[in-house]
């Protein structure tokens, strides 16, 4: 990190996408990595998420031409799961169906052109774009699995918003493009998104109708408190306690922010109000919010494991029924996680 004082986003973009930082280095997810997802957990996951894409076919909003992109997709299992449900329920739409990762870093596409390869062999074309901008479809159904809370941040209170001078902290004055967004969305003390409103637009601009589903942490209010928080190999360090300006000085952390910084995740809540907000004004409208739990209930998650236990033994059958319990248990990812769905229409 240079040795200047900087904006809080600006420290975060350089934190997770520098070409040393964390996302750019390409770090495990699971039990090998510093933190679970719902993908990580079970494939049912996404299988879910294929049944609510068959649903709007049915409805005619999608035609059987149509894409299905994926963005943030990591290794790519997120989207190979909704392939591989798509082939169980309707077989015959992978002959027309197009499947598209928007990934900007080379190593990871590779990673998910050879897992498409090993699953799918050449059955399946797996096609790339670095970026939205390279995106132009008429009609698309897209996913986003834990993008919105990696989006970097600036954060407020009392009428400041912070800077970073060397891995320290300090509260200085707070710009207005900040401000007009904390104002709008109640935001007093907490993170405020960098990028929201640039994402949707960009969206709308390539992608003439779409459906898009998002997966990520967070409330649908601003909760007042700062949610910024780093992951390291499975242990939780609330930002803050990090630094001098922690609060109770009993909890502070002796690790250091510097060993942490680009070798660890660092993220925040999502406040879906300003989300909701961002891509209503691109044009968008909010389909249905849900919890994670509610959203794949309502998606077709009792359905497939019904499917799947008259398909398979009754040992197998279990052991994927205590993996889903991650997914919907309301003291897990149920009720922590939450679901919007936007549609935007030519």
């Amino acid at each position: 990190m240079q040795r200047c004082m900087v904006k809080f986003s600006d420290y975060m973009t350089e934190w997770l996408y520098s070409e040393k930082g964390y996302y750019a280095t390409h770090k495990e997810i699971g039990k090998d990595g510093d933190f679970y997802t719902a993908v990580s957990s079970s494939q049912f996951f996404g299988g879910s998420i294929a049944k609510k894409f068959l649903g709007s076919l049915e409805e005619d909003f999608l035609s059987k031409s149509c894409s299905i992109i994926e963005i943030g997709a990591h290794k790519g299992y997120l989207l190979a799961d909704i392939v591989q449900f798509i082939y169980t329920l309707k077989p015959e739409l992978l002959k027309t169906l197009r499947f598209i990762i928007v990934e900007p870093f080379e190593e990871n596409q590779k990673a998910q052109k050879d897992y498409f390869a090993k699953s799918f062999g050449d059955a399946i074309e797996l096609l790339h774009v670095n970026s939205l901008d390279e995106l132009k479809c008429k009609d698309a159904f897209i996913v986003a699995n834990e993008i919105f809370d990696a989006f970097a941040c600036n954060v407020v209170y009392e009428e400041k918003m912070l800077y970073m001078y060397d891995n320290k902290p300090k509260f200085g004055k707070l710009e207005e493009d900040v401000k007009e967004l904390a104002t709008r969305y109640n935001i007093a003390k907490g993170e405020v998104a960098v990028g929201y409103e640039e994402f949707a637009l960009r969206l709308a601009l390539h992608v003439e109708q779409y459906e898009f589903v998002t997966f990520d942490y967070g409330d649908k209010k601003a909760r007042d408190d700062f949610s910024l928080r780093i992951y390291d190999k499975h242990k939780v360090y609330p930002f803050f306690a990090l630094t001098d300006l922690v609060e109770d000085k009993e909890l502070k952390e002796e690790v250091k922010l510097e060993e942490l910084f680009g070798n660890s995740d660092i993220t925040y809540d999502v406040n879906f109000e300003h989300l909701i907000g961002a891509f209503e004004q691109s044009g968008a409208k909010l389909h249905a919010y849900s919890s994670q739990m509610k959203a794949l209930v309502d998606f077709g998650l009792i359905e497939l494991l019904e499917l799947m236990q008259k398909n398979t033994t009754e040992e197998n059958y279990k052991v994927e029924v205590d993996r889903v319990k991650t997914l919907i248990d309301p003291s897990f990812m149920g009720e922590r996680f939450k679901m919007a769905c936007f549609r935007k229409e030519k």
